[in-house]
């Protein structure tokens, strides 16, 4: 899994699987998920994402519950 804010288009990407989107879908105005050509959620979009959040938000990240590696 991979997260990156790009500051300049205040977008946040969160991508799930290393593999080429082949369609999306748009859940909400600013909110896109990405699925590969078996509809498998590739990663999400969020425009805007710096109002969408709280300040301070993008800059930390907090991860909970991982599964364990095999």
């Amino acid at each position: 899994m991979k997260i990156e804010y790009d500051r300049e288009a205040d977008a946040l990407y969160i991508k799930f699987l290393d593999a080429k989107p082949a369609d999306n879908v748009d859940i909400e105005e600013g909110f896109t998920v990405d699925l590969d050509q078996n509809r498998h959620v590739v990663g999400i979009e969020i425009l805007d994402a710096s109002r969408r959040f709280p300040k301070g938000a993008l800059s930390t990240l907090t991860i909970e519950n991982l599964l364990p590696q095999p």
